[in-house]
């Protein structure tokens, strides 16, 4: 396989969702560079694939991305992998991708599991247009970040940590109102969850509930405000 770099999607949750080109690159590449090494040993194991890994994430970037800029450069052929769904969505891909493009690697994506537009298409929301905004800041920003989307039209997509998810829920309740929006849980696993409903509905299910597992949080855009000359004659 010529030197290359490869973006593969590998399942969000159950294992069989992958593709057979992903499977075949993951077993020709010469090194897999993974966000958690000993998740991706769960999934390859499963395969029986046996190539090498190095962990690259979010605190060692970079660090990793010049050597293996560096192995590109000397023939090798990598897979980037994340623990779920695309490389490059929320995680630290963008940093490896530029390295590898400013050094005229090639790079190709294998497409494949993707836990936002999962979420997006089964929440029951409009999905011909939406905006992807990633986890919501834990501390600095945070307020900022919900006051910009208030009057965002598409529908949003944010992702959450479980233990955050009530807190994210008061904000989205306090910044933008009730509106409709799905709360979407451990997707594609056995104990797959959809909430649908008004943000208030759906707090008030949430609690003494603990959750588990990533969420995806879909929520309606602004609703448009209707003019006066909407009225019906006689109303």
């Amino acid at each position: 396989m010529a030197s290359k770099l490869y973006l593969v999607a590998t399942p969000i949750g159950n294992l069989q969702d992958i593709t057979l080109r992903a499977l075949e690159t993951l077993r020709s590449v010469d090194l897999i560079a993974a966000e958690d090494t000993r998740h991706a040993a769960i999934l390859l194991r499963h395969y029986d694939i046996h190539k090498p890994t190095v962990s690259y994430h979010d605190f060692n970037e970079r660090n990793v991305a010049p050597q293996l800029v560096a192995q590109m450069q000397e023939g090798k052929s990598i897979a980037l992998i994340t623990d779920a769904g695309t490389p490059g969505i929320s995680d630290p891909g963008f940093y490896l991708v530029r390295a590898a493009l400013a050094e005229n690697i090639i790079v190709e994506a294998i497409s494949g599991p993707s836990a936002c537009l999962a979420a997006i298409t089964i929440s029951g929301l409009p999905c011909d247009r939406f905006v992807f905004e990633g986890f919501p800041p834990a501390k600095k920003g945070r307020q900022t970040f919900f006051q910009n989307l208030a009057h965002e039209a598409r529908t949003i997509v944010l992702y959450e940590a479980p233990q955050r998810v009530p807190r994210t829920l008061q904000d989205i309740l306090s910044h933008w109102g009730d509106r409709r929006m799905a709360l979407a849980r451990e997707l594609t696993k056995i104990h797959e969850e959809v909430k649908r409903g008004r943000v208030s509905a759906i707090i008030a299910g949430l609690q003494d509930r603990p959750l588990k597992g990533e969420c995806v949080l879909v929520v309606e855009g602004r609703p448009k405000e209707k003019s006066t000359n909407d009225s019906a004659p006689g109303d």
